[in-house]
């Protein structure tokens, strides 16, 4: 069968749908807003006196959000920004996070999403790639921006702490972050704005409307890439706007065997600058007058359960390493756990013994999903309306198509394994400034190479078997070996090196990197050191093999498959 008729064939077919809860469209509607700016005010308009975030104790309701996201963007605008322009946000889960995000998209320009953690190295890339023109950052992160934004076309530095939208409280919280647990570095950027400043002189602003169309780019959310360079996904209107919508049809279905609460409580323990969090929590919770629980640092689980204890949560998208470690904490397994409705699992594999072990202590399941960046980021969930632990990704969601295909693009038969390709309304426009990278991750008949391995069953549901990447999955992050190979080589005693993914308890996979010396003296601890400098955390190697020589193809290319874990 030629590769045309075997795609018609296979997507004719769309086997999954026989598998749909009932309440769920194999096609969806039209989009009814033309913007995630004009959903945004729609639903400030219909859910006004709602909690939409809540932060450290502050609760913000939707006209509160409307009104300080309105500030935001009239300030951007007066500094001269026009539609399109980039704007980097580099924030944890903060109140402050959706104001500027939801702010910068209704002044018509893009938001470029950064971890803070990312080291100067990192940021730099990221920033110059973009062309990002203004930057919000934490105080605690300020000395990296510091460091890097004179080789930048960053011309607005905007400076916020902790504290600065937690009223009378935040004067403590910012006494007890700078001057007792001294967690902000010191830092001189002479010409930035405060966020105090920018809210009290875009509230003198106003805010002009900008004609924003679907097919505009809302969001460059950067991912690695094969070569290691992080890229781009560009991420309309449309995009998001129709992952949202394939999302609001799934959770529905989720309430044919539950009564759904009147407001909906979602925890936001992943991060906002993460596309799992940024869509399934930010977006899908704005869309429906629900209230987001901030967490600004779930690695402090005695904290994150605390905030558990004070709300009734029904909604909950994690990571595996997250729901294990909760329930090896003491205080989490005393917590009542009735309330969760909703339990989701993405961004890496969750483990069948975490899952059932989850079910037992909680009662609720956890249903597991998939998706990438590239994916804005839902393609394939579970049915929400059962309580079984598939194992599998799922099925695709409404108007979404999955194939699986071998390495000349021919479609293969259901059971046989293959790389994983979607199509549908949720994939992005392509990678940013990257035309070459994009035409390697579509297929002719526009799909998008996942990278990784799997099969359909003949119900339509999808199993990853294995990366076809050399990719390494830490904590729902990738990281690329050629990056942590690149900072490696760097150091003068390195000869050469190679970094794998090997199992990992905690994480899925950490870190192994592969050593030839250059200088005999080299330590671990000197490689482990350097990296640091130049890597975020996730992407640090754990471990360190020193070799005499590492194997090769008879061209010399290194064999990372040699050193995997047999």
């Amino acid at each position: 069968m030629n590769m045309s008729s075997a795609s018609s064939a296979h997507a004719q077919q769309k086997i999954w749908l026989a598998s749909y809860p009932p309440t769920v469209p194999a096609e969806l509607p039209p989009l009814t807003h033309t913007s995630l700016g004009h959903l945004f005010e729609d639903s400030c308009l219909r859910y006004a006196d709602r909690v939409a975030f809540s932060s450290m104790g502050r609760e913000l309701t939707f006209t509160e959000l409307e009104k300080e996201s309105r500030k935001v963007g009239a300030w951007l605008q007066a500094q001269g920004l026009q539609k399109g322009d980039r704007v980097a946000v580099m924030l944890p889960n903060i109140l402050q996070n959706p104001v500027i995000v939801y702010g910068i998209l209704r002044a018509g320009l893009v938001v470029v999403n950064v971890n803070p953690l990312y080291t100067p190295r990192e940021l730099e890339h990221q920033l110059n790639d973009s062309g990002a023109r203004a930057i919000f950052v934490l105080e605690n992160f300020a000395h990296t921006v510091e460091q890097v934004v004179h080789h930048t076309d960053v011309k607005h530095v905007v400076v916020t702490s902790l504290g600065d939208m937690l009223g009378l409280k935040g004067h403590i919280v910012n006494f007890v972050v700078r001057r007792l647990k001294k967690l902000v570095p010191a830092w001189s950027l002479p010409a930035a704005h405060t966020f105090k400043q920018v809210q009290a002189k875009g509230a003198e602003s106003s805010l002009k409307p900008v004609t924003v169309n679907l097919d505009d780019i809302a969001f460059l959310q950067y991912t690695g890439g094969t070569t290691g360079v992080s890229k781009g996904a560009m991420l309309t209107h449309r995009n998001l706007l129709s992952n949202k919508e394939q999302m609001s049809v799934w959770l529905d279905s989720g309430f044919l065997t539950r009564k759904r609460p009147e407001v909906l409580t979602f925890l936001c323990a992943l991060p906002l600058y993460h596309i799992f969090a940024l869509t399934v929590n930010s977006l899908m919770g704005v869309a429906t007058g629900s209230h987001n629980v901030l967490i600004a640092n779930p690695r402090d689980l005695a904290a994150l359960v605390k905030e558990m204890q004070k709300h009734k949560i029904h909604v909950f998208p994690g990571l595996n390493t997250l729901f294990n470690a909760l329930m090896n904490n003491a205080e989490f397994q005393k917590l009542d756990h009735s309330s969760y409705q909703l339990v989701f699992g993405g961004g890496m594999a969750v483990q069948r013994p975490v899952a059932e072990r989850w079910f037992q202590m909680t009662g609720c399941p956890i249903t597991e999903g998939y998706g990438l960046s590239e994916t804005s980021p839902v393609a394939t969930a579970n049915r929400l309306d059962v309580t079984d632990f598939t194992g599998a990704i799922g099925l695709p969601v409404s108007s979404t198509e999955v194939t699986i295909r071998d390495d000349d693009g021919n479609v293969l038969v259901y059971g046989e394994v293959g790389e994983i390709c979607i199509r549908g309304p949720q994939v992005m426009a392509g990678y940013w400034k990257r035309p070459d990278e994009t035409a390697k991750a579509m297929t002719p008949d526009g799909y998008f190479r996942t990278g990784d391995m799997g099969y359909m069953d003949e119900r339509g549901y999808i199993k990853i078997v294995d990366r076809k990447k050399d990719m390494i999955l830490v904590s729902g992050f990738n990281v690329y070996p050629n990056e942590v190979e690149e900072v490696a080589a760097m150091h003068p005693g390195v000869l050469e090196c190679a970094a794998v993914g090997v199992p990992d308890a905690n994480s899925g996979e950490a870190v192994k990197l592969f050593v030839v010396k250059k200088d005999p003296n080299l330590t671990e601890a000197e490689v482990k050191a350097h990296c640091a400098e130049n890597l975020t955390n996730y992407k640090r190697p754990r471990f360190i093999e020193f070799r005499t020589e590492l194997p090769k193809s008879n061209v010399g290319k290194i064999l990372r498959r040699e050193l995997r874990p047999k």
